[in-house]
């Protein structure tokens, strides 16, 4: 990053990240996203996320989100069932198995650490 800079999260246009057919467990879920910064060593990104209806599963990074909008149920494999909406931040730790179940389309700015 050469400059500081803001972006409007609520309107930031998004691109497709699609999601591995392994990882849908119901519905039809897409995921769009955008790496607003990343660090020269590719160690630290920040960026907007956002996910459609439906449950999926993932392994996560060493990430912390705030939730824009939308809402969604975080199951994590022998950890807490985390329920998320707007406002709520949440840190997930790297490798924690995830079950994503998406209510309502949920948009997030992250920060992950690799």
């Amino acid at each position: 990053m050469t400059h500081s800079f803001v972006v409007h999260v609520p309107g930031a246009a998004l691109e497709p990240e699609p999601l591995a057919p392994e990882q849908i467990v119901s519905g039809t879920p897409e995921v769009t996203g955008k790496v607003v910064w990343e660090s020269e060593d590719g160690r630290q990104v920040r960026g907007v996320w956002q996910i459609t209806p439906g449950v999926v599963t993932d392994t996560e990074a060493d990430e912390l989100f705030v939730v824009l909008s939308g809402s969604a149920t975080i199951e994590v494999e022998g950890g807490p069932t985390l329920t998320v909406g707007p406002g709520d931040m949440a840190v997930l730790r790297e490798g924690d198995r995830t079950t994503w179940t998406v209510h309502e389309t949920l948009r997030k700015v992250y920060s992950i650490n690799l």
